[in-house]
């Protein structure tokens, strides 16, 4: 039974991706996200972490979608892309994708290597100590970027373009 509903799931996830690689309309993709980001919640569930399950489902399928879905509302998406900016989006499109396959490659050779996996976050006890104790730091950096990047798209919303 788990494996016919990870089989599900999983086949729920690849398709809510794909779904959202290859619509056009904006409304739709922001729903095919919704599905991949719950069925995904549905795997760490099956995988034991209903923690990491409850978070993925509230905080991507929620409050990430709801903010996809504000800036489909407020950016006009159907002007297209300019010719100029086209030819240039292979090219950094097989550049980013070189940087994936390396960091796959860096990721099972150490994998392969045996490497000890990183410890102290194992639990939601330990994420939390380490959040709140070794990388107090970066973790409220982070927060201060969120911030100013959602300063930075509101004020890119409000602003007027010139006739």
């Amino acid at each position: 039974m788990e494996i016919a509903l990870f089989l599900l799931l999983a086949a729920l996830t690849v398709g809510g991706v794909v779904g959202f690689l290859v619509t056009r309309n904006q409304a739709h993709g922001a729903l095919f996200l919704v599905l991949s980001f719950a069925s995904l919640g549905g795997l760490f569930g099956l995988l034991g972490a209903p923690f990491v399950a409850a978070v993925q489902v509230i905080v991507y399928a929620g409050a990430i979608l709801v903010l996809f879905l504000f800036v489909i509302m407020m950016v006009n998406l159907r002007e297209g892309v300019p010719a100029e900016r086209k030819k240039w989006t292979l090219v950094v499109a097989a550049a980013l994708g070189l940087v994936l396959l390396a960091e796959l490659g860096l990721a099972f050779g150490r994998l392969a290597g045996g490497a000890p996996p990183a410890t102290g976050g194992s639990s939601t006890a330990g994420l939390g100590t380490l959040l709140f104790t070794r990388y107090l730091y970066p973790f409220e950096i982070t927060s201060l970027l969120i911030l100013a990047a959602l300063a930075g798209g509101l004020t890119l919303a409000k602003r007027k373009d010139a006739p």
